[in-house]
C-alpha cells in the first residue's frame, strides 16, 4: 500500500487527507499543533464543513492518522507540504513555514527500504516561481546530503481548495503540476492520479507555480473592477449590481464579479504580492496587479465612510455608537476567517471611537489570528436591533433569509444579501 505524508493539516491539507485516505493511500498527517493531530486520531473535526464522520471514517479504515513527530517521514513513500504562506508587515513573501518544513524532514529523505524509488517531496503551498526548484530543493538537499531529480524527487502541484464548495471537490478539481525534472514529474501524476479524477501536467515547477498565482490575480483584478464600478455607480445613483446582473444575461465575452468589503481567504489578498514581489528581481513592475491590491484594500474604508453616512443620516457620529457587525468568515456558510475584512472593519471602526460586537453563525469566538491578535476569545451576540446600526459583512444564507424588516437602527449590506429589508436600509 502506498503512504504518504501531509504536512499541515489546515484547510488544505485535512481534506487532501481524506481523499487519499478514501482511496486507499495510508496517509500520515503531520502538525506541530498537537490539538489538531489529537482531533484526528480521536474522529474529531475542528473544521466545520468538514464532518467528523469523515475523519472517523478514514480512521476506521486504517488509512490516516496523525502526530506531530517529523521523524515519521521515514516510513513514507511521499511527502505533500501545506502549510501557510503569508505576507510580512512589509507585504512581503513569507515562506519561513515552507522552509521550516523542508528543514524538518530532510534528514529522513534517504531513510528508504531497499529496492525502494526514492521519496517524493511536493509543494502545494501558494507561492512565487522559483520557491520549488531554488528555495525548497537547497533546503532539502542541505539537509539531507541528497540531490535532487536523483536522491529524491521533487515538485509542486498548488492547491486549489474553496472551502464550503459543494459543486466541485477535491476529487473532481483537475490538479495541475510541474516537477524538477521528468522522473520527478512523472512520480507526481502517478500519486495524484491514485486519488483525483484528472491531472495536468506542466513542463516545470516554476509554470505550476505560477499558473496558481495567475488564478488568483485574475480574480483579483475583476473584484477591483467591479469595487471601482460600485463606488462610481453609487455617485450615480445606479445600482451596480441591477448592473451586473443585467451584463452577465450574455453569453459570451462577459464573467460576472461581485463587490465586497475588501478580499479575504488566504489566497485572493494574498497571491498578487507575491507575484509582485519576485517581478521586481527581473526589474519588472506590476501596476496593474498593484492597481488592483490599492482598490481591494480601500474597500473597508468606504464600507466605513458608508456606515458614517448612514450614521449621519440620524444625527449621529461613529464615535460612541453601538455596532453589530454581521459574518467574521471571509465568504459564506463557512467558519473560514482566514485574511477576512471583517476584522478590518472591526478595527477601522473602534478607531473611530465604535464600539463593536459581532454575530456569526459559523465563528461563535474568534480564534487567533496573526493580523488582529486583539479579537482573540471575543464571542458572538444575539443578532437584535439594540445597537445604532447594523453592518453585515458577510452573505451567510441566515442573513439573507432573516427578517430586518421592523428593525428601526440603520442596515447597512456589503453583499446586497439581504431580502426582508428596513425601512432604513444602505448598500456599501
Amino acid at each position: 500500500m502506498t503512504k504518504i505524508a501531509i504536512i499541515g493539516l489546515g484547510y488544505v491539507g485535512l481534506p487532501l487527507g481524506l481523499r487519499f485516505a478514501e482511496s486507499g493511500v495510508s496517509v500520515l498527517g503531520l502538525d506541530v499543533d498537537k490539538k489538531k493531530t489529537d482531533a484526528i486520531n480521536a474522529g474529531q473535526s475542528y473544521i466545520k464543513h468538514i464532518s467528523a464522520d469523515s475523519i472517523q471514517s478514514a480512521r476506521d479504515s486504517g488509512n490516516l492518522e496523525a502526530s506531530t513527530d517529523f521523524s515519521r517521514v521515514a516510513e513514507v513513500e511521499a511527502v505533500l507540504i501545506c502549510v501557510p504562506t503569508p505576507l510580512n508587515k512589509y507585504r512581503e513573501p513569507d515562506i519561513s513555514y515552507v522552509l521550516e518544513s523542508g528543514k524538518a524532514i530532510a534528514p529522513y529523505l534517504g531513510s528508504q527500504n531497499a529496492g525502494k524509488k526514492p521519496k517524493l517531496v511536493i509543494l502545494e503551498s501558494t507561492t512565487y516561481p522559483g520557491t520549488t526548484d531554488t528555495d525548497l530543493r537547497e533546503v532539502l538537499e542541505s539537509g539531507s546530503g541528497l540531490k535532487a531529480g536523483e536522491g529524491f524527487h521533487l515538485a509542486f502541484s498548488p492547491e486549489r481548495e474553496d472551502p464550503g464548495r459543494v459543486d466541485h471537490s477535491v476529487k473532481t478539481i483537475p490538479k495541475v503540476m510541474g516537477g524538477y525534472s521528468e522522473a520527478c514529474l512523472k512520480r507526481c501524476v502517478a500519486l495524484y492520479s491514485l486519488a483525483l479524477d484528472s491531472v495536468h501536467p506542466v513542463s516545470n515547477c516554476r509554470v505550476a507555480e505560477a499558473s496558481k498565482l495567475t488564478e488568483n490575480i485574475f480574480r483579483s483584478v475583476n473584484i477591483a473592477l467591479v469595487n471601482e464600478l460600485k463606488m462610481v455607480f453609487h455617485e450615480m445613483d445606479i445600482d451596480v449590481w441591477d448592473v451586473i446582473n443585467a451584463a452577465a444575461t450574455k453569453p459570451f465575452g462577459y464573467m460576472p464579479f461581485y463587490p465586497g468589503p475588501g478580499l479575504g481567504g488566504h489566497c485572493i489578498p494574498i497571491d498578487p504580492f507575491y507575484l509582485t514581489w519576485k517581478a521586481k528581481e527581473v526589474d519588472q513592475h506590476t501596476r496593474f496587479i498593484e492597481l488592483a491590491g490599492e482598490i481591494n484594500t480601500h474597500m473597508p474604508d468606504y464600507v466605513v465612510d458608508r456606515v458614517a453616512e448612514a450614521l449621519n443620516n440620524e444625527k449621529k457620529s461613529i464615535n460612541g455608537s453601538k455596532i453589530l457587525l454581521l459574518g467574521i468568515a471571509y465568504k459564506p456558510n463557512v467558519d473560514d476567517d482566514r485574511e477576512s475584512p471583517s476584522y478590518v472593519l472591526m478595527e477601522k471602526l473602534e478607531e473611530k471611537g465604535a464600539e463593536v460586537s459581532f454575530h456569526d453563525p459559523h465563528v461563535p469566538e474568534i480564534r487567533h489570528t496573526r493580523e488582529h491578535p486583539q479579537f482573540a476569545g471575543l464571542k458572538g451576540v444575539e443578532i437584535s436591533d439594540a445597537y445604532d446600526l447594523v453592518l453585515v459583512a458577510t452573505h451567510h444564507e441566515e442573513y439573507k433569509t432573516f427578517d430586518f424588516s421592523d428593525y428601526s437602527c440603520p442596515v447597512v449590506d456589503t453583499r446586497n444579501c439581504i431580502t426582508k429589508r428596513p425601512e432604513k436600509y444602505y448598500r456599501a
